[in-house]
């Protein structure tokens, strides 16, 4: 059963694998009927490797995590940097969008000044045409009237008082 046991040669590892077999290749077949010293010191050997063991097994589990943690840590700064990456990049699309939106507030501020000029001058052009249509209409009515009155039928009486239309204003 002992022959089916790696050698030291046979194992390739980053760490000392003699001491997980040293205890192995000190024990002899069992049932070899050798009662002398050797358990007595094959025992202390094994408390001894088997620390080491215990040691070295610890050992390699520290070096894994501190490799893990390294390469979580890497990730970590990649994240960061693509993140960092994104957040610059909207940062640019977000300055030329508030270029963009600036320049177009400012032609429409522009067109909305030059809109309420034209208004107010249209409303003052608005207001002077309606008063002289409604003089033109008082003419108007004013002219009907004398001649409505020049064909009335009693009008030869003798008038105390002629009245003489308003002045044109135009």
């Amino acid at each position: 059963m002992l022959s089916t046991v790696p050698t030291m040669e046979s194992l390739e590892c980053d760490w000392d694998c003699s001491q997980l077999f040293s205890t192995i290749q000190s024990v002899g077949p069992a049932g070899s009927g050798s009662a002398s010293s050797e358990p007595n010191q094959t025992h202390s050997n094994s408390g001894l490797d088997e620390s080491n063991l215990k040691l070295s097994i610890i050992e390699e589990r520290k070096r894994r995590r501190m490799m893990s943690n390294r390469e979580s840590a890497r990730r970590s700064r990649m994240r960061k940097q693509k993140h960092l990456e994104n957040l610059r990049n909207l940062v640019n699309r977000l300055r030329f969008e508030n270029r963009e939106l600036t320049s177009r507030l400012r032609f429409l501020l522009y067109h909305c000044h030059r809109v309420r000029t034209d208004n107010d001058s249209l409303r003052s052009e608005y207001t002077v045409l309606r008063q002289k249509l409604s003089d033109i209409q008082q003419i108007l009515l004013f002219k009907q009237l004398q001649q409505f009155s020049s064909t009335w039928p009693y009008n030869n009486v003798p008038v105390v008082s002629e009245q003489t239309p308003p002045p044109l204003i135009i």
